[in-house]
């Protein structure tokens, strides 16, 4: 790691620490929140997974290692939001999945674990996207994870089952959503989905452009509809991205939020759009330290991305939140935790790419050798012995998106000894989360909210 940006590093978190709540706070200037009046359109961004202790890891990791603070993070300190804690359970749990989460947001009904926008006795409720679309607004969606997951297809369709993603991926085409971002082409290759359909084609011929890489957003046609599916499966976390070449020609959240924006900012009538940091949730449910922060920090670049259009435009409401926790993950007091904290900018790459790597032929010394070179972490003998097990079959771990059943919480422990961060599980939690909101309407925002009262903030906040 270079010397001079580790100590500027740390130099930055211990002058920001020195400072009182009332320097901390009053540094900043305060501007006024254009909270006022009716919302012509609506960005409504979700962290997928985000735990507050998230947040904070990635606002600290930016301050010490970038030298900057987030951008969500400096909303606050500039004063130009409403901010609200969020209670984000379904009608079956306190602890809710992603599915039942955004039907709350999109149907503004809460209900159970594993459907989308589905009540009880079978009725469906239309969800808010579909709203905006008859209204004659333009609608998106746009997300790491495949564009068919739950929580874009929150917004647009009812399902009784949210892993229905080869339907849900017909159901967009049917009702003609604008902008469409994201992974998933199993669900539109017909060489990859069981009844064969060629979804491509049922969207060229609704007049959809259809993009597969980075470079195609350049190549947007004014006033055509998008579909852009640029990987097999869910994104490359960003981290990965960032240091392999053949990850790069994939957009980032970013990106696509801007090609988004860009393409419907002019439509009369106004737009509507979703945009999620899916692999947020992944990174949680691996305990992956290096995942988890750079994709909440290529989120908050979306969010840049988001408030930007919103401040020059002015008639933009901008709704920042999360659908639940996952794994609260925090850093753990000791005399050298920021030292810990920091050592993660030593890591190249995510845990995923750094356990896929290792196969049962390789020895404790290989194990050992990569692990340094990928994390810069030396491993004992013992714990390169017992990572070594899993690929031997000697032990399995299980895990939502652990498919491989590679390691991970075996690793996010060794990983805890070195930097500090500490995770309470490999699932979502309960806990009440961040919901933030600027532009028009946002003055709706009140300090203690359930999550499906954002359906109805927005519908006051943008008529239909």
């Amino acid at each position: 790691m270079d010397r001079r940006k580790f100590l500027k590093g740390s130099v930055l978190l211990s002058g920001l620490l020195s400072l009182s709540p009332t320097e901390l706070w009053s540094s900043t200037k305060r501007v006024t929140s254009p909270g006022a009046g009716k919302a012509k359109n609506i960005i409504f961004m979700v962290s997928d997974g985000m735990s507050l202790g998230t947040l904070s890891m990635a606002d600290l990791y930016s301050r010490n290692i970038l030298g900057k603070e987030s951008r969500w993070l400096n909303l606050y300190h500039e004063k130009t939001v409403s901010r609200a804690l969020m209670d984000t359970a379904s009608a079956s749990s306190i602890v809710t999945d992603s599915a039942a989460a955004s039907s709350a947001f999109g149907g503004g009904i809460r209900v159970q674990n594993g459907v989308l926008n589905i009540g009880a006795n079978g009725e469906n409720h239309i969800p808010i996207w579909q709203k905006y679309k008859k209204a004659g607004k333009k609608v998106g969606c746009v997300t790491s994870v495949t564009i068919t997951h739950a929580t874009p297809a929150g917004f647009c369709v009812n399902s009784t089952k949210r892993n229905a993603e080869p339907q849900i991926a017909e159901m967009y085409a049917e009702l003609g959503i604008d902008i469409l971002m994201g992974g998933g082409d199993e669900f539109f290759n017909p060489l990859k989905r069981e009844d064969k359909k060629d979804l491509y084609s049922v969207y060229k011929k609704k007049n959809y452009q259809i993009m597969k890489n980075g470079i195609d957003l350049k190549t947007i046609q004014k006033g055509n509809k998008i579909l852009g599916i640029f990987n097999t499966g869910a994104l490359p976390y960003s981290i990965d991205r960032t240091h392999l070449k053949e990850l790069q020609n994939t957009p980032t959240l970013a990106e696509m939020a801007d090609a988004a924006i860009d393409q419907m900012k002019d439509h009369p009538e106004g737009f509507v759009l979703q945009i999620e940091g899916g692999k947020v949730d992944w990174a949680a449910h691996a305990n992956d330290i290096a995942a988890l922060i750079h994709d909440q920090l290529a989120f908050d670049e979306a969010v840049k991305t988001a408030i930007d259009f919103a401040e020059k435009d002015g008639n933009t409401l901008v709704i920042i939140t999360t659908d639940h926790g996952n794994a609260n993950p925090g850093i753990i007091y000791g005399t050298d935790a920021t030292k810990n904290f920091n050592s993660i900018s030593n890591y190249h790459y995510t845990n995923e790419y750094i356990l896929n790597k290792i196969h049962k032929d390789h020895s404790a010394k290989d194990i050992k050798d990569w692990i340094y070179e990928g994390h810069k972490l030396i491993l004992n003998d013992d714990e390169a012995k017992h990572l070594q097990s899993f690929y031997n079959g000697l032990e399995k771990e299980e895990g939502l998106y652990n498919y491989k059943k590679l390691p991970f919480k075996l690793y996010s422990e060794i990983q805890k000894s070195r930097n500090s961060v500490g995770w309470i599980s490999m699932d979502h939690s309960g806990d009440y989360v961040e919901a933030t909101a600027y532009g028009p309407g946002s003055q709706l925002l009140k300090p203690y909210i359930k999550n499906m009262d954002l359906h109805y903030l927005m519908l006051e906040a943008c008529p239909l």
